[in-house]
């Protein structure tokens, strides 16, 4: 018997029922644990977002004991007020200001509160592409991950996330623009994916929701990880895994309230993300064979082009990321739409005095549209002075890679009617009248460019060989009996697409592992997803 097919069209987009709401809410705060608290669980999970929120759920209604601890804290719909300013000091590490050390240095927005980096990314959605998971089998052994046994988790956590298509008309005008474009020129295209109920495009997603439509894991899998007994400690940062005679035993944790949190369990899963997951690892000393742990970090590079128009874009209306172009993804390359509202805007446009004023007078004819690298180049996460450090340097190759999608970009852009195009590149004017020459001739080297990034991955990955890898294909580490990795870390490499969907899927894989479950059966296949080009 077939399974039913789940809706991913507009209904299902815009419907804002079915939201789930725990009978309570089980949360510790860090800030009041003063002096020492010991608890005991059948597992610890550390960190709350993609990774961890998802195992911590599948495990407690598994019927396992479980402790999630997060270093940040619980934050309700009603505290998201859309400012920009506000939230980044709310909702991100170090305020949004993570950058990497390496040329060109680049801006690597963390979230850090229950949620993790889901309650403040774009929402978009698309699973592992079929020639990763191909790369994978073939290079690192991971046989098992296979798209037919992937199947079932990747539908349990597309129904739990309410997976659904961005309609035309809530894509708002900056994704009309740029479809405009790709399909004068007979590129690929389609408006994204995104985890929502009732979307009404408010254009903040990446400073919080405030209608609560985008189901980041702090409104899916928390609650019910809570109704199923889980209990959250916020503003609790992981010290120390205590490790006997080869297996995880116990977590302690320092509360914002000066206290000691010990947490005892058989099971610890580290979901701190692709930064702060290796450096707890380094802290317990583990050294694994391979010296991968804290290397082998890809993180999807990303810059954007601005255009001006002739007609009004507001691009701050309607959904911000609502639409791709895959028309180059065999390439490694990945244009998604990055729009904003006014006062973010104006801290990111270039020039100054005058020249920022002009710009910001013709805001409502702008239109900005992002480029992604599925990078070949990698980088390593360290500590200096205590706090972390990441060193990365973008390769020639990658380089290579921004110069012809900032090519392609502006050639989409002057088919879609654009009079003007900035492009991130020191030393090239802004491009006028259809004419790329300038950018054409230009000498691109990796400091000429103004990067950011979003999808940390790799710094703890995922293989069959203790030589080449930190963790197994399960995501236990290497060596160490009862410790799991579950989050970005473990991820091996580069997707070239947005990687909630890859984490929060080999998390429910792994949390049905320790179960020792069979694979979720029954769950609905949805009724269209994104097939990349």
């Amino acid at each position: 018997m077939s399974a039913p097919t789940r809706p991913t069209g507009t209904g299902a987009y815009t419907d804002g029922t079915g939201t789930f709401h725990p009978p309570e809410r089980r949360i510790v705060r860090g800030a009041e644990i003063h002096g020492e608290r010991r608890v005991r669980v059948d597992a610890c999970v550390i960190g709350s977002g993609a990774g961890g929120a998802v195992a911590a759920k599948e495990l407690a209604e598994g019927g396992m004991r479980v402790a999630i601890l997060e270093e940040g804290d619980w934050h309700d719909t009603d505290e998201f007020t859309a400012r920009p300013r506000e939230m980044l000091r709310l909702l991100y590490r170090d305020a949004g200001q993570v950058a990497t050390l390496g040329e060109p240095p680049i801006v690597l927005p963390l979230g850090r509160a229950v949620g993790g980096t889901t309650l403040v990314n774009s929402g978009t959605c698309f699973r592992t592409p079929p020639r990763v998971l191909a790369r994978w089998r073939a290079e690192l052994g991971l046989e098992a991950l296979e798209e037919e046994a992937l199947e079932p988790f990747f539908r349990r956590v597309e129904r739990i996330l309410n997976v659904a298509q961005v309609p035309s008309e809530l894509a708002g005008e900056n994704a009309h623009v740029v479809r405009r474009g790709a399909e004068r020129l007979g590129w690929s295209g389609d408006f994204l994916y995104r985890n929502v109920r009732g979307c009404v495009g408010s254009g903040v997603c990446a400073f919080g929701c405030p209608s609560g439509a985008k189901q980041h894991v702090g409104i899916t899998y928390v609650p019910r990880a809570w109704a199923a007994g889980a209990t959250t400690y916020t503003g609790a940062r992981a010290e120390r895994i205590e490790i006997e005679h080869g297996r995880a035993r116990a977590v302690t944790a320092r509360t914002r309230g000066g206290g000691t949190l010990h947490v005892a369990c058989d099971t610890v899963i580290v979901a701190c993300g692709a930064i702060h997951t290796p450096l707890l690892l380094r802290r317990q000393g583990i050294r694994d064979a391979s010296g991968q742990l804290g290397r082998n970090l890809a993180i999807h590079p990303a810059t954007g082009v601005r255009a001006f128009m002739d007609e009004e874009v507001d691009m701050w209306r309607g959904v911000p990321q609502s639409y791709y172009v895959d028309e180059f993804a065999g390439e490694g390359l990945m244009f998604e739409g990055a729009a904003g509202p006014p006062d973010y805007m104006a801290m990111s446009m270039p020039g100054t005095g005058a020249l920022h004023r002009a710009r910001m007078d013709r805001a409502r004819q702008l239109s900005t549209f992002g480029v992604m690298v599925a990078d070949t180049s990698r980088g390593a996460v360290g500590t200096l002075a205590g706090a972390p450090r990441i060193r990365y340097d973008l390769d020639a190759h990658d380089t290579a890679r921004f110069r012809r999608g900032l090519e392609l970009l502006t050639e989409l852009y002057w088919a879609a009617g654009a009079r003007e195009v900035i492009v991130p590149v020191r030393g090239v004017p802004p491009l006028r009248d259809g004419d790329s020459g300038p950018l054409r001739r230009a000498r691109v080297r990796a400091r000429d460019l103004e990067l950011m990034a979003f999808h940390p991955l790799g710094t703890a990955a995922m293989g069959a060989d203790p030589a080449r890898s930190v963790v197994d294909p399960n995501g236990c580490v290497h060596g160490v009996r009862g410790l799991y990795v579950a989050d970005a870390a473990a991820v091996p490499g580069a997707l070239g697409v947005n990687p909630q969907i890859t984490i929060m899927t080999l998390a429910t894989r792994l949390a049905f592992h320790l179960l020792g479950a069979p694979a979720p059966a029954g769950e609905p296949a949805p009724e269209r997803l994104p097939a990349l080009a």
